[in-house]
């Protein structure tokens, strides 16, 4: 049996302990984001380039006053791109922005009703950030082998979809994600659709390496306290993996054994 006590994440040689990577978009305030990111116990922080002044505008707040790089690992979002080009260049200047930083999470959108992924343009930026020497998570849809053709192409990490992006309709396709799971080699990470704590333990108990969430805990009456659950959520359902779950059955069993019982 593997030794589950050193349980760690490893994303392109970075080591991590919290399986759990947040957002730092639709929160009140600055105040809010920096409170939420820290009762989530994350480790990564995922940023929207198109959206957040981290430094390219010098006269608005910057999100780095808050969610400082000596602390969190930021990953980089190309949330908001429509077209390759656009998705490419937006991680060109969060590499320049960012002193050289190469981990990124790419997404390429397919329309904005949706906002499902363009997956044969996601599938180009891909091969042409790899190429440029950026280390790509890369966001998809629960297709099996569109996964493993990712992962094929140098991409250091996987996330698929559990439902629309903002939806909270949790794992829609549990088959699909623990089928992603079997026969990945990198890790893979649900991105989009979790809505509350036990859509989180779910996709933990699939076997899923980690899960990023931003609108679940944002959009949550109380952020901090819904950042929180998750991070909770996320431990149990990892553990659950790990400790291996009874085996469903048609019938009854007793709890309590009847050999050697008087009658």
């Amino acid at each position: 049996m593997a030794d589950k006590s050193d349980d760690t994440l490893i994303i392109a040689g970075h080591t991590f302990h919290s399986r759990l990577l947040t957002g730092t978009g639709k929160f009140k305030d600055m105040a809010e984001t920096q409170a939420a990111t820290e009762a989530s116990g994350a480790e990564v922080v995922t940023i929207a380039i198109r959206r957040s002044n981290i430094g390219q505008n010098p006269d608005e707040p910057n999100l780095l006053d808050v969610i400082s790089p000596d602390k969190y690992t930021l990953l980089p979002n190309t949330a908001g791109c429509y077209t390759v080009d656009d998705a490419v260049r937006t991680c060109q200047l969060a590499r320049e922005l960012l002193d050289g930083h190469t981990l990124v999470k790419l997404e390429v959108l397919g329309d904005k009703k949706t906002l499902f992924p363009n997956v044969i343009d996601t599938i180009t930026a891909a091969k042409i950030l790899v190429d440029d020497g950026f280390d790509v998570m890369v966001y998809t849809n629960d297709d099996p082998l569109i996964a493993k053709q990712l992962e094929e192409i140098g991409c250091v990490a996987v996330m698929p979809l559990a439902a629309p992006i903002g939806s909270g309709l949790g794992i829609r396709n549990p088959y699909n994600i623990a089928e992603i799971v079997e026969n990945a080699n990198v890790p893979i990470l649900v991105d989009a659709g979790v809505g509350t704590a036990s859509d989180a333990a779910v996709a933990m108990e699939l076997g899923c390496d980690g899960i990023l969430m931003n609108t679940a805990i944002a959009a949550a009456k109380d952020p901090v306290l819904m950042a929180s659950a998750m991070k909770n959520a996320v431990i149990a359902g990892r553990q659950a993996f790990l400790a291996g779950r009874m085996p469903r059955k048609r019938y009854a069993s007793a709890s309590s054994p009847i050999d050697g019982l008087f009658l």
